[in-house]
């Protein structure tokens, strides 16, 4: 069934009781051939199997939903909260009903009513919900799995991330320093006036930031504006809604992204301007970062009339931060990361 392949990847949680007499218990709610399966989440155990066509939806229009296991005995009962999981349950529990064999001349009628509501519906609803649950689910291996095709997007405009050994180690350790352990930076060999950031935690920036610059702390804001901006507004979810709905469906159902789904992505993101974060947000970044930030909005407006909050409420104005962001001879180093 075509319905029921769609959403066999789809899970979500929700809060089963097996009996009046017994507690509630936190479950996870996926779909089997043709059952909805409960499963214990932390030991993935099956604690129950419902039949599809026999799913009763106790409270039709409310949230959470709350459905039973069939008509007559209502004892067992499952509470969801999970949008996509409640309107996949119904069309799924459609699409059987649909199937079945019914007697009368109503049969063809009635069974394409409902396949054209179930495409209707799927039409209005289905794309950006689908969209929006692969980017919520997506592990972080996936995530960074599809940045590095984004890169790899990009460096075909570029050419290849600068990677001189001596700069490699201090942007490392940069890295560490910005974005946390699992967060990466990458300079390309390209004037890019900002950093962009990529799923993954990768943020990407171009030598400009780097090659004639007094010290680090210009590169150091466009990457932490890149990375806030990035927490605000999901790269991959851009990705994906740019990719469309079968990239999205192929993603959740194979795990992989192809690379011809983000084709033209990477360069294109080239050409945006750089996000800029709220200067509130990005101060308090900053602070917590010791990077100062005159320097990065003196880059953004040299004249300081637009960025002059950010200049006059610079955190380390009066004083220096408490610990450099590295070594005079460090950044002579990172300076030649693109040297060949």
């Amino acid at each position: 069934m075509t319905a029921l392949t769609q959403f066999q990847r789809l899970e979500a949680t929700g809060v089963w009781r097996p009996h009046p007499s017994e507690r509630l218990r936190d479950v996870i709610v996926s779909f089997g051939d043709a059952t909805l399966i409960l499963r214990d989440p932390r030991s993935e155990e099956p604690l129950s199997h419902w039949s599809l066509p026999a799913v009763t939806r106790l409270n039709p229009g409310q949230m959470p939903a709350i459905f039973a296991p069939g008509d007559a005995e209502q004892d067992e009962v499952v509470e969801i909260d999970d949008t996509l999981m409640v309107q996949a349950i119904e069309r799924v529990h459609s699409a059987i009903a649909a199937s079945r064999p019914r007697p009368g001349r109503l049969r063809g009628a009635l069974v394409w009513t409902m396949v054209g509501a179930a495409v209707i519906a799927g039409a209005v609803w289905l794309p950006d919900t689908v969209i929006a649950h692969a980017a919520r689910i997506a592990p972080p291996a996936q995530r960074t799995a599809v940045g590095l095709s984004i890169l790899a997007d990009m460096r075909q405009a570029t050419g290849a991330p600068c990677d001189r050994a001596s700069g490699a180690a201090v942007l490392d350790r940069l890295s560490a320093r910005l974005l946390g352990p699992d967060g990466r930076i990458v300079v390309l060999p390209a004037t890019m006036r900002g950093a962009r950031p990529l799923p993954g935690r990768i943020v990407v920036i171009g030598d400009d930031m780097i090659a004639g610059e007094p010290g680090p702390q210009v590169a150091a804001g466009h990457v932490l504006a890149a990375d806030l901006a990035a927490a605000q507004s999901d790269p991959l979810l851009e990705v994906l809604q740019k990719a469309g709905l079968p990239a999205a469906v192929s993603m959740l159902t194979s795990g992989e992204l192809k690379a011809r789904a983000v084709a033209g992505q990477g360069t294109a993101l080239l050409l945006r301007p750089a996000p800029r974060p709220a200067d509130d947000v990005l101060l308090d970044r900053m602070r917590e970062a010791g990077v100062p930030s005159a320097p990065y909005a003196r880059s953004l407006d040299p004249s300081g009339e637009t960025v002059l909050a950010l200049i006059e409420a610079d955190p380390f104005r009066a004083a220096d931060p408490p610990e450099p962001l590295m070594s005079e001879g460090e950044w002579v180093q990172l300076q030649q990361i693109c040297a060949r």
